[in-house]
């Protein structure tokens, strides 16, 4: 018997990936929940710039090829997913921000919680049911379920996160025509040797966080 080609088996892992994706939503559906937000954040690593999370719900039924942890996509393969999402009538998503002076004061536990409640109230329409990524949910109203890993088993979660990835990184590429020296459109703010290199050689600017840098004081904007 001849064997099925590489492109119809990997096909078919993609079409099981994405059903596996719905289950958790239909399984809440059953409940009697209809209007099902899912919810991420990413952000909570750099040393520079906001925490940015997004609301997203998702008609049902619906099926995103491609969609997945935005961490485990290409660049180019997340803009083209968040494109998608932003033009689809029936997609409804809103963000939150937590800009570094908040995370600072907070913390970025607290700071990446309070994101999440923003992006649920940017929402156009109040939802039923959150699913948020990770192991706690934000302070709402809302039944709410959280899901470790949901980014990579849930489909509106990892909806949320491509959101929320895609919104960060414009914020970061905005950014770096503010302060060029610091390389913020290449590497986000994360704590990459370019930028170590350039706080080493420019000092600190004020959308560094200074809870994660160990200073007290922002540094004049350049």
């Amino acid at each position: 018997m001849a064997k099925a080609p590489k492109s119809a088996k990997r096909k078919r892992v993609e079409t099981l990936r994405l059903k596996k994706l719905c289950v958790v939503e239909e399984e809440v559906r059953a409940q009697g929940f209809f209007l099902i937000a899912g919810v991420d954040e990413v952000g909570r690593g750099p040393l520079a710039g906001p925490v940015v999370a997004a609301a997203c719900l998702l008609p049902q039924r619906y099926v995103l090829p491609g969609i997945n942890d935005s961490k485990k996509l290409a660049e180019q393969e997340r803009y083209l997913l968040y494109q998608e999402l932003v033009r689809h009538p029936q997609v409804f998503y809103g963000t939150g921000i937590v800009e570094a002076i908040e995370i600072d004061k907070l913390n970025i536990h607290r700071a990446s919680l309070i994101a999440m409640e923003r992006a649920v109230k940017h929402l156009p329409m109040k939802p039923e049911f959150l699913l948020v990524d990770g192991k706690y949910v934000p302070e709402t109203e809302i039944a709410s379920e959280s899901v470790v890993g949901g980014d990579q088993k849930v489909q509106a979660i990892a909806a949320a996160s491509v959101l929320a990835k895609v919104t960060r990184d414009h914020i970061m590429i905005g950014y770096d025509d503010l302060y060029p020296e610091y390389g913020f459109k290449h590497h986000k703010g994360y704590g990459t040797k370019r930028h170590k290199e350039a706080i080493e050689a420019h000092g600190y600017c004020p959308i560094h966080r200074m809870s994660f840098l160990g200073r007290k004081k922002h540094c004049q904007e350049a």
